[in-house]
């Protein structure tokens, strides 16, 4: 099947072709139909298998022939972290490229202002937490009468973190007329009580779960704080056997900052997201196949799709959220019955992502430690300027802006 068989808007299908996106996953085949039709939908998939993007392709096909109203809020995506929030603010902000829709974020750690400013405006689309969007809204701020299209996205998370009253809070004050969209990893009675209270009529749409990690590839976890992650994953990196290498990050700034770090220090480095063009993207895998860089950064979202045999190692520099993620990268090493290694670069932030992936995996990774390297140093200082500006929407504190064509 291709992406065009599902009726998406042609800006649209623009955008996902210069993602480099030729075939839809089995649930964005699935779900996509569905959601433009206009029924509600629950999910069963797990992270990595293109969900976010299930629902961000149909619900911009159907923003962008739609109306705004100024100061309204057209659609309302809710995720469990801020983490999420930023990574489905940068699937919609590349989907639609060439549309003219405004998108903003909210969610906690940040000053509030600009979101409050971006409530205060309208937008098509907001992407937020649900503990930083109640308190919000409690104050009076945004203007939900107006919202279309409802998405819970990683919904068994958000109960297990406590949000389902703020949800609960939340939904009281939306349209009963409207398009709601559940996303869940597992369908438990909690999800499935979930259902039967926020949606109607639903369709249902399941992707099988994943397997555990091959035999093949060797596992393990270097404890670290966070500040020191870098000048680790450098340290490794001098061992020779480590030749062709494939890091993951979260985040695509984080991507090029590291890249940046390990150029600096003389190792021949690419990165691959969704930033880059599609001639950029190609020609970094095509020099870390050919051997012309030996360490490829990238993010999930564009390393899916990825077909390189010889990577020797896989590090998870930001450990994934989701165990299934973590099956999926550490499965680019180690195929055919090679032998591989997967290295994960663990900060103390990061202990309860690492216990869930030893719970779904059934046994504990092995932790090491690089004999010589200083784990003690001290973060460098940073002024409070700095702080304010380190942010990963820029120092905006999540706001708003408006995704149109050349942003």
């Amino acid at each position: 099947m291709d992406f065009r068989q599902l009726g998406l808007d042609p800006r649209v299908l623009r955008a996902v072709d210069e993602a480099g996106y030729t075939e839809p996953t089995p649930i964005q085949a699935a779900a996509i139909p569905l959601i433009l039709s206009g029924k509600d939908l629950i999910g069963i998939a797990q992270t990595g298998t293109g969900k976010t993007a299930a629902f961000t392709l149909p619900l911009l096909t159907r923003l962008a022939t739609g109306h705004s109203s100024p100061g309204h809020i057209r659609g309302l995506f809710l995720a469990p972290t801020r983490e999420l929030v930023v990574q489905i603010h940068e699937n919609v902000r590349d989907y639609a490229q060439f549309l003219s829709l405004s998108v903003a974020t909210v969610f906690g750690g940040v000053g509030e202002k600009p979101q409050i400013e971006a409530l205060r405006r309208g937008a098509d689309i907001i992407i937020a937490t649900p503990g930083r969007l109640i308190d919000l809204m409690a104050r009076r701020y945004g203007n939900f009468s107006g919202i279309q299209h409802l998405v819970l996205d990683e919904a068994d998370r958000m109960l297990d973190m406590g949000f389902l009253p703020s949800i609960r809070d939340i939904v009281r004050q939306l349209p009963k007329r409207r398009q709601t969209l559940l996303f869940s990893a597992t369908l438990s009675r909690e999800i499935e009580a979930v259902t039967r209270e926020f949606l109607q009529s639903p369709q249902s749409v399941e992707i099988g779960r994943r397997s555990n990690p091959a035999e093949s590839v060797a596992q393990s976890v270097y404890e670290v704080a966070r500040h020191l992650k870098p000048a680790l994953l450098q340290q490794l990196l001098l061992d020779p056997a480590m030749e062709m290498v494939l890091v993951f990050t979260r985040m695509k700034h984080g991507a090029d900052r590291i890249a940046r770090r390990l150029e600096q220090s003389g190792i021949r480095t690419a990165t691959l997201h969704s930033n880059r063009s599609q001639n950029q993207r190609t020609r970094a895998l095509a020099e870390f196949k050919g051997g012309a860089v030996r360490v490829l950064v990238a993010t999930d979202i564009a390393a899916r799709g990825i077909d390189v045999d010889g990577i020797s190692h896989v590090v998870n520099f930001d450990f994934p959220m989701a165990p299934e993620d973590y099956v999926h990268r550490i499965g680019r090493t180690g195929r055919a019955n090679a032998v591989g290694d997967a290295i994960s670069l663990v900060s103390s932030d990061e202990f309860n992502d690492l216990r869930a992936l030893e719970r779904f995996i059934n046994r504990a990774v092995p932790r090491k430690r690089l004999e010589g390297f200083n784990y003690s140093a001290a973060a460098p200082a940073v002024s409070p300027d700095s702080r304010r500006e380190s942010g990963p929407s820029g120092g905006r504190g999540g706001g708003s802006g408006r995704v149109s064509r050349g942003s």
